[in-house]
């Protein structure tokens, strides 16, 4: 082996020998050529991780773009009338890059507004007049049937990160981004917004709002919160909600706990993973009707 961690030219040509002839006989379906990957990787060959991704590549194929968009109820959007301060904290609270620009409904998306256009306009002393129209950049219209490798090709090619996903009839069905097609393959990918894992599981916001992950243990979650919830029931906040649900929430799902409602920030269709909570007032108890 080389020194870097690397096979050098014989231990390569060795590696790939041994795949080959894992290989030899050519499958006669996807699924066997599955099965031969995986065995590929029971024998050390390849790693779990490429083997995912591998698996990732192959099932991109099938999937189309209805399976992994953001649903038009979910979609974080601004208005093309709203100025500036009415569009910056919108902006900041999304913590996206990239949002769709409507006009009265969200089926009428008339463009992409990127959040770094708006850096031209601080500080406020540049005397620079806010105009939404000279910003906006053209928003890409797809359907929801169009397979995801097509769709990551015309991202590619056209350098879109962002499509509007429409619907047979033309309305907007939500839309979908580079990172949610490449997430397909490599899992998920965490950004300079996400939650680290080198940072707290609870992250405090002005006006008693709360960032938590979903894997922060019941009992970290009690200590902060003084909360009293089971931790023989579940051992983490996130399955804590997902009874709750009663199903696997989508981003933009809201359940109230014992007084505090949890929103959906990041989950996929197999866990939830970020949430927002915010205390709510507790309905006052009943008048007691003897006066007691």
């Amino acid at each position: 082996m080389a020194e870097s961690g690397r096979p050098d030219g014989p231990a390569l040509r060795g590696l790939l020998d041994r795949l080959g002839a894992m290989l030899s006989s050519e499958p006669r379906d996807r699924v066997q050529l599955v099965e031969q990957l995986r065995t590929a990787q029971t024998r050390d060959l390849i790693d779990p991780e490429a083997l995912a991704m591998l698996e990732g590549v192959l099932n991109v194929a099938d999937m189309q773009v209805r399976d992994i968009m953001v649903p038009r109820a979910q979609m974080e959007v601004v208005r093309r009338e709203a100025d500036l301060p009415e569009i910056v904290p919108d902006v900041v609270a999304s913590a996206h890059s990239r949002l769709p620009v409507i006009v009265d409904s969200r089926d009428e998306v008339v463009g992409i507004l990127l959040a770094k256009d708006l850096l031209r306009f601080f500080p406020d002393a540049s005397g620079e007049a806010f105009d939404m129209q000279e910003i906006l950049r053209p928003a890409v219209f797809v359907p929801e049937s169009k397979r995801l490798n097509v769709l990551l090709k015309e991202f590619r090619l056209s350098r879109n990160h962002m499509a509007i996903v429409v619907d047979e009839y033309g309305g907007v069905a939500g839309l979908v981004t580079i990172e949610d097609v490449l997430e397909q393959i490599v899992g998920e990918i965490e950004d300079e917004h996400d939650v680290d894992d080198y940072l707290t599981q609870i992250l405090q916001h002005p006006g008693e709002r709360y960032t938590i992950k979903a894997l922060t243990p019941i009992e970290e979650f009690n200590a902060f919160f003084r909360t009293d919830f089971s931790e023989e029931d579940f051992d983490t906040i996130g399955g804590l909600l997902l009874s709750r649900f009663g199903h696997v929430p989508r981003r933009g799902e809201s359940v109230s706990v014992d007084g505090m409602e949890f929103r959906v920030l990041r989950a996929d269709n197999r866990r939830l993973h970020l949430v927002e909570m915010r205390r709510v007032a507790e309905p006052a108890p009943p008048a007691d009707p003897a006066g007691s």
